[in-house]
């Protein structure tokens, strides 16, 4: 992000990205950057699958990996501008690989029983 800023900049209203007239990003470069950066950044079994298929699944990734991170709930909805009730049915969503986490957690619990 510093070398984005850095190389080109900010527009004059503060904004990060922005067009070669330094008016919004339209909506079609945005899915293209997309599409090529999953592409480039994921694996092709992840890549050709369903997980963070639009920009705005980094939001319900954000939002998990918060939760993943044991932030409590009531924070990341405020931080979300959520109430909890819509963070837990809506965002809070499984992070690829985490099941493996969930099951070592369980099998350890179990363990202190046997």
């Amino acid at each position: 992000m510093r070398y984005s800023i850095d190389t080109f900049g900010v527009a004059d209203d503060g904004r990060i990205f922005f067009n070669e007239r330094g008016g919004l990003v339209g909506s079609t470069t945005y899915w293209r950057a997309w599409r090529e950066a999953r592409e480039l950044g994921l694996p092709p079994v992840l890549a050709n699958s369903p997980l963070a298929a639009r920009p705005y699944d980094l939001r319900h990734s954000a939002l998990s990996t918060w939760l993943n991170a044991g932030v409590d709930p009531t924070e990341v909805a405020a931080r979300a501008g959520n109430t909890v009730e819509v963070l837990l049915t809506r965002y809070a969503k499984c992070i690829h690989g985490r099941h493996v986490v969930a099951n070592q957690r369980i099998e350890e619990f179990l363990a202190e029983y046997m």
